[in-house]
């Protein structure tokens, strides 16, 4: 499938040129939490500046979905009402408008009562129907919440769509705000860094947890010559398995993973060789990225280039596997790929090793992988082609 656009946010910027403008200088933005009120030291990847146009008061996920949707249609050159088009909308998300009005559980449970403003809001806050419904969308709408790969499971759901004839157009992606509760949870899980993150890195301590969304455009060939647009950007290929492992640890030998990527070069027609770069999950957890690098360094063999770009980031949970599926595009296109912030010392244990400078990437396809709690594992295959 053709991608005719892709949007971004997170903490490494608002849009896709002042990402990459943070990632090619190096640039970190994290902090202490300033969206809530938390006794916990752990540093966050917080977007600190969602331009006006786009901010809804208690509604920070839909806020950043809106963002990134609308730089996505904007380079689709698709306007605000999209309801002569077939179009559908699949987004992954875990927070989403659910998890944000702590106060109000806390009111009804301890006085049976409380204002209807945050039912009223969560009844309102399925990321996908919100697109559908501010872009007057006709198609299918989806929220995808599959833990850590959401994201890129949306984006595989959309290409399904798109090869059965339910849409030509797709909106697809994740989007994913800051909040107290994932931060407690993980927090309670010991795998919370107190320092920024460092993927892959032998001195690695956990991962920080960041907030954001990405979001690409997909057509099918037939649309986008209707259009008559022009893109040298695909998804080629999807692939998902499951460990069935355990609910929050990845399965130490990653066949799930394997299997993913195995389905996902598969779909695309290509081989092992064929890949340029990886966009790794990169989490910074000690088991996660030791399961992950060793699978990758199993089968791709130690001259790989890979990477994690939650240095940049941070851990966007739902959000994730979209913004990455975006980063792997957009370094397709340009030629190139960051250093993989917060990497230093190599993991003996660890077959492969992230790049630590600003690289050249010349080839024509790229994966990006998401590993999820529930033993979840998914695999995109972008392509560049001309």
């Amino acid at each position: 499938m053709l991608i005719t656009g892709l949007g971004v946010v997170s903490a490494a910027g608002v849009g896709l040129d002042n990402t990459l403008d943070s990632f090619s200088r190096g640039k970190r933005n994290a902090g202490r939490v300033t969206l809530f009120e938390t006794s916990l030291p752990y540093p966050v990847f917080e977007v600190k500046d969602i331009p006006e146009k786009f901010y809804m008061e208690g509604r920070r996920t839909l806020s950043l979905a809106l963002c990134a949707v609308d730089e996505a249609l904007g380079n689709a050159e698709l306007g605000s009402d999209l309801s002569g088009f077939r179009v559908g909308v699949c987004l992954g998300t875990t927070v989403a408008s659910q998890l944000n009005d702590i106060e109000f559980y806390k009111s009804y449970r301890n006085t049976r009562s409380a204002p209807m403003t945050s039912a009223n809001r969560y009844l309102k806050g399925n990321v996908a129907e919100f697109i559908s419904r501010r872009f007057k969308v006709r198609g299918p709408a989806l929220t995808v919440v599959n833990a850590c790969s959401s994201g890129t499971d949306a984006i595989g759901v959309a290409i399904s769509w798109l090869n059965n004839g339910l849409c030509d157009i797709a909106i697809a992606g994740g989007a994913d705000e800051m909040n107290i509760v994932p931060l407690c949870g993980f927090g309670s899980l010991g795998v919370l860094s107190s320092e920024l993150c460092m993927p892959f890195d032998r001195d690695r301590k956990g991962l920080n947890l960041g907030e954001g969304a990405g979001i690409l455009v997909i057509e099918t060939r037939e649309s986008v010559e209707k259009r008559g647009m022009t893109s040298g950007l695909f998804i080629s290929g999807y692939g998902s398995a499951s460990d069935s492992y355990h609910l929050t640890a990845p399965r130490p030998d990653g066949a799930g993973l394997e299997a993913s990527i195995s389905k996902a070069l598969s779909d695309a027609g290509i081989t092992l060789a064929d890949v340029s770069f990886v966009n790794a999950h990169g989490t910074a957890t000690t088991d996660n990225d030791l399961v992950e690098g060793r699978l990758l360094g199993k089968i791709f063999g130690a001259g790989l280039k890979m990477l994690s770009t939650k240095g940049y980031t941070g851990h966007t949970l739902g959000a994730a596997g979209g913004m990455e599926a975006v980063f792997s595009a957009a370094a397709l296109r340009e030629g190139w790929i960051p250093a993989s912030a917060g990497f230093e010392n190599r993991d003996e244990n660890i077959p492969v090793a992230p790049v630590v400078r600003k690289t050249t990437v010349d080839g024509r396809y790229a994966l990006s992988t998401s590993l999820a709690f529930g033993g979840n594992n998914a695999a995109l295959v972008l392509e560049r082609k001309g």
